[in-house]
């Protein structure tokens, strides 16, 4: 289905689900005092973490005994399954929903504005700005983000000692260490990801936009200007690969196994490599600046209320005890994800941590994973095309051309078919 008539239809629904139902208004549920059910659904993830979300539902009951707690776990096709159980009215009360996902689905009206709910207490200013923004529009909060993960640069502290090099803080430093770490085709200086997920902020560190005007616009001379050097690291330099050129499935893997003695890779890196490679010493450091500034990417989740909620202001107790300060030190106290309250992360020592710290302090600057209603279709063809340019198929102006011109055309096909 079309975007622009999936936001149609959806935002029709919306208003006539919300005028049936009583006590849905100026933030209020229709509870009478008698205990109320909630559904709050999200996708699946490992035992350790459901079992830690399992404890801060729980206490949330405790200190709310007059409100159930439902929660739904949507394995498969999730963004599917959540848009069509809105338009189908019978959509949950609280749900996940990833950044990259937020700009579409509040264009539609499908989500309850949060701020008529926000009391002084609840201080929005304790989160971090670049992921609170991506849940925002026209000045009106959609969402409250629970974690995130930004890039770091993770480095063998073996490997660099024995060849002599200290770990770089500009991305000159990061090329020519890996001249040095590089051992023909068995160990590369610095493991790769050709996706834009990777390298939007690379692209933009020359002063130009990846997304312009809910367009395509990689052929910008500052955006291939930006990409240049990382494809040239590749095939000219032969210092850097992606995973697929050492047989492994994703960059962390290769750092693990020893085939890239650095990588920018996420919080969810960590505990894979301990569990997996509990040999390997390895350190984390800030991503080296481009063009004297600092930049990396971060990723993250928010909660949401469904604007057809019947119970709103139970939807609104359980979000914003969720993305409190109690509620986050107890769902972040694992380190699987990291707390988006700048106080959080200090109660739990983790902006001091010598591997998490250099994570949390990307935060205020990092690039968030999300740039409007039209990025999954940019960044589908966006890495449709550039793995062509990476592997030296063709020049890297001519790929992002035919990147750029098959997402625009889907997205104007999109919006006026």
């Amino acid at each position: 289905m079309k975007a622009i008539r999936w936001f149609i239809i959806v935002a029709v629904l919306t208003a006539l689900i919300a005028s049936l139902l009583t006590g849905c208004g100026s933030g209020q549920n229709q509870d009478t005092g008698d205990k109320v059910e909630i559904t709050f659904a999200g996708w699946g993830s490992t035992p350790e973490e459901t079992r830690l979300l399992d404890q801060v539902l729980a206490d949330f009951e405790q200190s709310h005994p007059n409100i159930k707690v439902k929660r739904e776990v949507i394995a498969d096709q999730y963004m599917d399954v959540i848009k069509t159980r809105l338009i189908g009215g019978k959509g949950p009360d609280v749900f996940y929903l990833d950044a990259i996902e937020a700009p579409g689905l509040i264009e539609t009206g499908a989500l309850e504005p949060l701020n008529a709910y926000v009391s002084p207490d609840f201080d929005v200013e304790d989160f971090e700005k670049p992921l609170i923004h991506a849940f925002q529009k026209d000045g009106k909060i959609y969402g409250f983000p629970k974690g995130y993960s930004t890039l770091a640069l993770f480095y063998n502290k073996k490997m660099l000692k024995e060849a002599g090099v200290e770990v770089p803080k500009t991305w000159d430093e990061l090329r020519a260490a890996s001249r040095k770490l590089t051992k023909g085709n068995k160990v590369y200086g610095f493991g790769q990801n050709p996706e834009l997920a990777r390298t939007f902020f690379i692209a933009q560190s020359a002063g130009g936009q990846v997304v312009k005007q809910g367009r395509a616009n990689f052929t910008a001379p500052q955006v291939l200007n930006a990409l240049q050097p990382y494809v040239d690291q590749h095939l000219i330099d032969k210092t850097a690969a992606q995973p697929s050129d050492v047989g492994a499935s994703w960059t962390g893997e290769m750092f693990g196994q020893g085939k890239a003695a650095m990588v920018l890779e996420g919080n969810w890196s960590i505990p894979f490599l301990k569990n997996t490679f509990p040999n390997i010493d390895f350190g984390t450091a800030e991503v080296p600046t481009i063009h004297n500034k600092k930049g990396t990417m971060a990723f993250t989740v928010g909660y949401v209320m469904n604007a057809a909620s019947p119970q709103k202001q139970a939807s609104w107790e359980l979000i914003s005890y969720l993305t409190g300060k109690q509620g986050m030190k107890t769902w972040t106290s694992k380190g699987f994800e990291l707390p988006t309250r700048q106080s959080v992360a200090k109660e739990l020592g983790y902006d001091k941590d010598p591997v998490l710290g250099p994570l949390v302090a990307g935060a205020p600057y990092a690039t968030v994973w999300s740039a409007g209603p039209t990025l999954p279709t940019i960044f589908n063809n966006f890495n449709n095309q550039f793995v062509s340019a990476y592997i030296g198929e063709r020049p890297l102006k001519e790929a992002l051309q035919e990147a750029q011109d098959q997402a625009n055309g889907e997205i104007q096909f999109q919006l006026y078919d």
